[in-house]
C-alpha cells in the first residue's frame, strides 16, 4: 500500500498522561544508562520500556537484524507502548526494510521519533501506510544529552498535540534563518538525512517528493557530496514537481557556503526556499512533523502547520 494511494495520511494518537516510550535501536549500538533514562521519563510524568537490542552490540549494528526488526515490531503491537524513540542512528535501518511488517504498523498508528539513519524507516512507513513521524530528538544523544532548547520542548509539544493546525512550528529565535528563494508553498513535510534519501533510491523507501515540501538535512559530508547527492536527486526525478524546500544543519557547512548550491539547485525551479532550519545533527535540534501538511513561508521565514497530527 503506497501513500499515494491511501485515502488520506494515517493519524497516529497524541501522547496521553502517564505515556509508555519503547526505547528502540534500529541502527547502530551505543552505551545507554538504564537508570539515567528510566529517571528521565519519570521526571517528566512518562514511563519507558527498553527493548531487548537497546543493551546489545554486533559491531557496528545494536544487535542482529532480526532483534532490531522484532524490537520494532514488537513496540508497534503492544497496546501499552504509545511512541517510540529511536536510541540513536548510526547505521542499519536500512537492513530492516524489506523485513517490515507495514500491514502490522497500519493496524497500530504510532509516533515514531527519530533522525540521521532513521530517516529510512520514516520514508518506508510514511510511503507504504501514511503513517505520520516525527524527525526529532533521540534518547542518547539529544535527550539525555541535555541539547539546547527548544530540542525537548518542541518534540514533546507536537507529541503531547498541543500544537494543532494553523500554529505555527516556532524556530530559535537565536539562530537566524536564510531565505534563499522567497515565496510560499503548501504541501506534505518529507525528506530527512540527505545521504539516505539518495541511498534508499531504487528501494521500496524510495521517497515520492510530488506535491512535497522536501526537507533535508545532513553531517560530515563536504559540499561536493552535497552537490552529488542533491543532482542524484534531481537526476532520478525527485525535485521536479516538490513545492518548497526546508534546509535544515548541514554539520561543518556554513548556510553562507551551503547558499550558492541550493540557489544553482533550486532557483531554477522557481519554488521557496528557507535554509538554516536547527533540525537534525545540531543543538538544538527542532523537531518536524514528517508527512504532515505543511506550509512555507520563506521570506516570512515561517512554517505552519496546516493540519491536525493526531486522530481523536
Amino acid at each position: 500500500m503506497n501513500c499515494a494511494e491511501t485515502a488520506e495520511t494515517r493519524l497516529p494518537k497524541a501522547l496521553p498522561s502517564n505515556a509508555c516510550f519503547a526505547v528502540v535501536a534500529p541502527a547502530g549500538p551505543a552505551r545507554l544508562d538504564a537508570q539515567k533514562a528510566g529517571q528521565w521519563f519519570a521526571e517528566r510524568g512518562y514511563r519507558c520500556r527498553l527493548m531487548p537490542g537497546v543493551q546489545q552490540a554486533q559491531g557496528y549494528l545494536a544487535g542482529s537484524d532480526e532483534q532490531r526488526l522484532q524490537d520494532l515490531h514488537a513496540a508497534f503491537a503492544d497496546p501499552e507502548i504509545d511512541a517510540i524513540l529511536c536510541m540513536r542512528g548510526g547505521y542499519g535501518s536500512m537492513r530492516l526494510l524489506d523485513g517490515l511488517d507495514f500491514e502490522l504498523i497500519a493496524r497500530h498508528p504510532k509516533p515514531l521519533i527519530g533522525y540521521s539513519d532513521i530517516t529510512a524507516l520514516h520514508t518506508a512507513i510514511h510511503q507504504h501506510t501514511g503513517l505520520i513521524s516525527f524527525h526529532g530528538a533521540m534518547l542518547n544523544a539529544d535527550l539525555l544529552g541535555a541539547k539546547l532548547p527548544p530540542t525537548e520542548s518542541s518534540l514533546l509539544a507536537l507529541l503531547s498535540g498541543q500544537m494543532r493546525q494553523g500554529d505555527e512550528i516556532v524556530h530559535p529565535a537565536a539562530f537566524a534563518l536564510e531565505c534563499v528563494v522567497a515565496g510560499t508553498a503548501s504541501g506534505r513535510l518529507l525528506g530527512g538525512n540527505l545521504s539516505m534519501l539518495g541511498a534508499t533510491l531504487g528501494t521500496l523507501a524510495e521517497i515520492d517528493t510530488q506535491g512535497g515540501i522536501l526537507f533535508m538535512e545532513d553531517v560530515n559530508e563536504p559540499l561536493y557530496r552535497v552537490d552529488r547527492l542533491l543532482t542524484q536527486l534531481r537526476l532520478a526525478g525527485k525535485l521536479a514537481g516538490i513545492k518548497g524546500v526546508l534546509v535544515g544543519d548541514f554539520a561543518g557547512i556554513t548556510t553562507a557556503a551551503l547558499t550558492p548550491l541550493l540557489v544553482d539547485t533550486f532557483a531554477p525551479l522557481g519554488v521557496p526556499v528557507l535554509a538554516g532550519w536547527r533540525s537534525g545533527h545540531c543543538d538544538p535540534n527542532v523537531c518536524l512533523p514528517l508527512g504532515a501538511k505543511v506550509g512555507l513561508d520563506s521570506a516570512g521565514q515561517r512554517l505552519l502547520l496546516e493540519q491536525d497530527l493526531f486522530r481523536v
